[in-house]
């Protein structure tokens, strides 16, 4: 197999080497670090960020892609981890944990006609109660093991008397990695969620769906930041026609519906690719174009609310003594941005971006529950829950596609949200004054 990266791949990876750069830097700072030790010295803020980390390792799992030699088919590392159910798909619907189809079929035997529900192809009857016992008893094993060695590094380099919540941190990670081992080990003999319409494995649409979630919030940032923190703080430092244009510009996007406009563009962009099929080889590569084309319009159009936040606190920070005494002392306008505005506005810059997150990726399920938003062909909790609505209209209901995507997209917005509630009570100055 062949490495290869889709446009996505490599924003995502660009974006997290620059992040761990932009850490490494920040962190110099005593105040920063400061900061940040009252971040996670709240164990509800611990607990957000390692099910946050969970989320970003898969979505960085899924954005390593290899090529299959002589082969056009396209694979991820999660892919790979998961050969077992994307392979050995059942013919139609199963509940989850079942032996037999969960809907009933016409068979003939011996000349007599009967509904019957079919055994599964795929599936292999063990003992649930065992399995679980030595799924749960590896997990412990790799959590003792990860645990124990972040215990005997923390008491050969600590200096400074720790403030976070590493016990909290602990029983966190055991329980995911016990609940993780326990789905992953049972998946070679059932369907731990159930089967969709065509027998795709429902665990592994979940977490492939992801990758799709997580990218719209972190690559839309990508785009947002850029015009939100430049425009931001033209309008409110440059003032007079520079204010002016900037404002009407961005209170004509928002005059515009966001879904109209998001639509609008991405029709045409699905129009572009419908007339030229040769651009790419696979429907991997064809369902990135619309993801990465779906981001940078997101971004384009979410970049307003943060612009008129960074706009008037420049403006007030503008009329603040030391920056007018830069001025007097004939500092450039750019030193003045860089040395007094922007480390002003970084905690606003931070609480927008974390608030933001968790829009985003609702923001793309109801796009794709719509049908304007990623691919239909690519995994998606917005695919997902627009596929399950004919489901559950059946009888009996097909209930289980629609609760996996609720419960995985639940908990990462619900995880970003606890978190900047605590990003935004320890950096907001007006909750330290």
């Amino acid at each position: 197999m062949n490495l290869t990266f889709l446009w996505t791949d490599i924003m995502v990876w660009i974006l997290v080497f620059s992040l761990l750069l932009w850490a490494r830097v920040v962190l110099r700072s005593p105040q920063v670090k400061k900061q940040w030790r009252a971040i996670f010295k709240s164990s509800v803020a611990m607990v957000s960020a390692i099910v946050l980390l969970v989320y970003l390792l898969f979505a960085l799992a899924d954005s390593v892609h290899f090529h299959k030699v002589k082969s056009s088919e396209m694979v991820s590392l999660l892919d790979l981890a998961f050969e077992h159910r994307i392979k050995n798909t059942e013919r139609t619907y199963s509940a989850p944990f079942a032996t037999v189809e969960y809907t009933k079929s016409i068979v003939s035997k011996a000349g007599v006609t009967q509904q019957v529900n079919l055994p599964l192809k795929y599936v292999n009857e063990v003992n649930i109660l065992n399995k679980s016992f030595l799924a749960v008893l590896l997990g412990m094993v790799i959590s003792i093991l990860l645990v124990g060695t972040h215990i005997i590094w923390r008491k050969r380099g600590r200096k400074v008397k720790e403030t976070f919540s590493w016990n909290t941190a602990y029983w966190t990670i055991t329980l995911i990695l016990v609940l993780f081992t326990w789905l992953y080990m049972l998946s070679f003999d059932y369907h731990v969620l159930g089967t969709d319409k065509v027998g795709g494995d429902v665990l592994y649409q979940s977490l492939k769906s992801i990758r799709t979630g997580v990218l719209i919030g972190i690559l839309t940032t990508l785009v947002t930041l850029p015009l939100a923190i430049f425009l931001g703080i033209s309008a409110g430092l440059f003032r007079g026609w520079v204010d002016d244009v900037i404002q009407y510009i961005y209170t004509t996007l928002n005059s515009i519906p966001g879904v109209l406009l998001i639509a609008a563009a991405v029709l045409l962009m699905q129009v572009i690719m419908d007339n030229n099929p040769q651009w790419f080889e696979t429907t991997q590569e064809r369902s990135d174009v619309r993801l990465l084309f779906l981001v940078l319009i997101l971004g384009i159009t979410s970049w307003t609310g943060l612009c008129r936040l960074l706009r008037a606190e420049t403006l007030k920070i503008s009329q603040v003594e030391f920056v007018t005494a830069a001025k007097a002392f004939g500092v450039s306008k750019m030193g003045i941005i860089r040395k007094h505005i922007i480390p002003n506005l970084m905690h606003i810059i931070l609480i927008s971006i974390v608030l933001d997150f968790s829009g985003l990726v609702l923001t793309e399920a109801v796009l794709s529950y719509v049908g304007v938003g990623v691919d239909p062909t690519m995994h998606s909790w917005g695919n997902m829950i627009n596929q399950a609505r004919l489901e559950m209209a059946r009888e009996p209901m097909v209930w289980w596609s629609l609760f996996s995507a609720f419960v995985f997209m639940f908990v990462l917005v619900l995880s970003a949200n606890l978190f900047s509630d605590r990003i935004q009570t320890v950096l907001d100055p007006r909750n330290n004054a």
